[in-house]
């Protein structure tokens, strides 16, 4: 049973507690029976077939309310990033898989909470609280991955239409989704300043979603092809030349959500690997007993605490101080993926031979950790965007304090 102390944290209140309960008791009592299948077998349909009946349960239960405004059926007001982040540490606990489920219902609707239109959201986020749509992201590109200036999709104005033309690929949820936020080029200005965003139906004449990305840790995943693909005007989101800065503020949100995926995973690890050492006997006594086995757990333990700490700052940042969270966002992230990965190592080694048999709980969490850290922000690109933001706080403090002096 995994440590739940840090729900008493004045990060939280009452009903991050409560939905954090009603969270656990769902994964216990209705996953295993909507799991059965997807996760031992390296088949793709299975796979698929499996994230639609999630997002399709996960709605029904009200569990997807938690990545929408209130107004449009959410579970709060606004949207909050501790819900979501306790959202998917909690899912992330018990399967990958939904917690993947409930993420891209998250990612792929934020778009449209922070910058769509009223009619815009009033038409698409209550069937994504509900379950009915399946939502998705696609901003990545064959040559336009961590380098989003460098995206080639075009979208042309063609009278009352856009046209859409290009390839996007990593696309989670391609062939499954109801509809795509999709990133294009429309020519404002260069690089980042000429992007565009759209609302993409999944039944638009030449969308082609067929082909699929097979990866270690089986998810939807696949390529959109766009030839000649005509969306309604009234399909673009935002402004013509924000599509930088929605991907961006999306993105603020939800790397500190991906930082709480991993701490799942190594929550769940800590656990498998905790239980095993105190059953498994060497040498005359438990492997629990060895002080280098408790060494180990001693590490794991800070590491999953100091990533606890640095997600639900970054969140509680967002949600109450209302500011950009871009340091505490990709801080969050960066340690929780890279500790995540160093914890469930641990696990697996506690484990030995076993830890690498395929069905075992740490080889699953060791193949779905390694994404982590290269989605949604690598970690080498969130050590640039950090070190960034120490420079730049430090050349404004030089500024102030040079102005108060009058040396400016």
């Amino acid at each position: 049973m995994s440590d739940k102390s840090f729900l008493a944290w004045p990060f939280f209140d009452d009903g991050h507690r409560d939905l954090a309960q009603e969270l656990e008791r769902w994964a216990g009592e209705a996953l295993p029976s909507l799991l059965e299948g997807a996760e031992a077998e390296n088949n793709s349909d299975a796979v698929y077939a499996c994230v639609a009946r999630l997002v399709r349960e996960l709605g029904k239960a009200g569990l997807l309310r938690a990545c929408i405004p209130g107004a449009y059926g959410g579970l709060r007001e606004k949207l909050d990033v501790r819900s979501l982040c306790l959202a998917r540490e909690t899912l992330g606990r018990a399967s990958g898989l939904a917690d993947f489920a409930l993420a891209m219902q998250g990612l792929g609707s934020a778009p449209i909470t922070l910058y769509g239109r009223e009619d815009q959201k009033r038409s698409i986020l209550p069937r994504v609280a509900a379950g009915t749509a399946i939502a998705a992201f696609a901003l990545s590109e064959p040559d336009a991955g961590s380098d989003v200036s460098a995206i080639a999709t075009t979208a042309t104005r063609d009278g009352g239409f856009w046209r859409l033309d290009g390839v996007k690929t990593w696309i989670s949820n391609a062939g499954l989704a109801s509809f795509y936020i999709v990133f294009a080029r429309t020519g404002e200005g260069p690089g980042t300043k000429g992007l565009s965003a759209f609302i993409l139906d999944a039944g638009t004449p030449g969308l082609d979603t067929s082909e699929r990305i097979e990866v270690i840790a089986p998810h939807p995943l696949g390529t959109l092809r766009l030839t000649n693909c005509r969306v309604p005007a009234d399909c673009l989101l935002g402004l013509p030349g924000e599509g930088f800065k929605i991907a961006m503020a999306t993105l603020d949100i939800f790397r500190s959500s991906v930082g709480a995926a991993a701490l799942g995973f190594a929550r769940r690890a800590l656990d498998e690997a905790t239980a095993r050492t105190l059953k498994r006997r060497m040498f005359g006594k438990t492997q629990a007993e060895f002080q280098l086995t408790q060494v180990k757990l001693g590490d794991m333990a800070v590491w999953v605490d100091a990533a606890a700490l640095l997600i639900y700052r970054s969140a509680w940042t967002k949600d109450v101080l209302g500011r950009r969270v871009t340091r505490e966002a990709s801080m969050a992230k960066l340690y929780a993926t890279e500790s995540a990965q160093k914890v469930i190592d641990e696990a697996v080694q506690m484990f030995g031979g076993l830890g690498v048999v395929r069905g075992m709980t740490v080889e699953r969490l060791y193949r779905e950790i390694r994404a982590l850290r290269i989605y949604e922000g690598a970690s080498e690109v969130l050590k640039l965007i950090i070190g960034s933001k120490v420079l730049e706080t430090a050349v404004a403090e030089k500024d102030r304090v040079s102005m108060e002096h009058g040396t400016v």
